[in-house]
């Protein structure tokens, strides 16, 4: 499986790596976002979210647990489902709140803070390990199936160290 680590710099760093991962993408993609509070990740996804077409605002669903979108894929329209489920008390809140049903169809699925659903959500096609590092970020791609190895494959970033 693929695997790909860099640093970043500075939240234009971060908005790079977002916007390579929107050209990257495919539909039907899960990937789970790991990191503590202020790691990035809700910038990571924004900056994916504009580079892949979406032209509002894309503000965090710490709240509202999930935030939909719609973006254009390879000529398709696929929604997008940002998740951030910080605020879960327990896992069994993911299933009762009929999250499951976003995954595994041609949706691309986007977790933030995935272990609050540990065992009732469905594995993830890449994991993103961000952690805070001097002044920027440290950030780890993992795939964990065909298709994530497909999507880094397809990334082109360029860091800037």
């Amino acid at each position: 499986m693929q695997d790909f680590t860099t640093y970043l710099n500075d939240e234009a760093a971060t908005a790079a790596l977002g916007a390579a991962l929107a050209r990257a993408l495919a539909p039907g993609l899960a990937i789970h976002l790991h990191g503590d509070l202020g790691a990035g990740k809700t910038a990571l996804t924004r900056a994916l979210l504009h580079a892949a077409g979406h032209q509002g605002h894309v503000k965090s669903p710490t709240y509202t647990l999930v935030e939909p979108y719609r973006i254009t894929l390879q000529g398709e329209a696929i929604e997008v489902f940002h998740f951030d489920l910080y605020r879960l008390a327990c896992a069994e809140e993911f299933l009762e709140a009929g999250f499951r049903e976003h995954f595994g169809n041609r949706a691309v699925c986007i977790v933030e803070w995935p272990e609050k659903a540990e065992g009732v959500l469905p594995s993830p096609d890449i994991i993103v390990k961000l952690d805070i590092f001097r002044e920027g970020r440290e950030v780890e791609l993992r795939a964990l199936s065909d298709e994530g190895s497909q999507c880094l494959e397809r990334l082109k970033f360029a860091s800037r160290l």
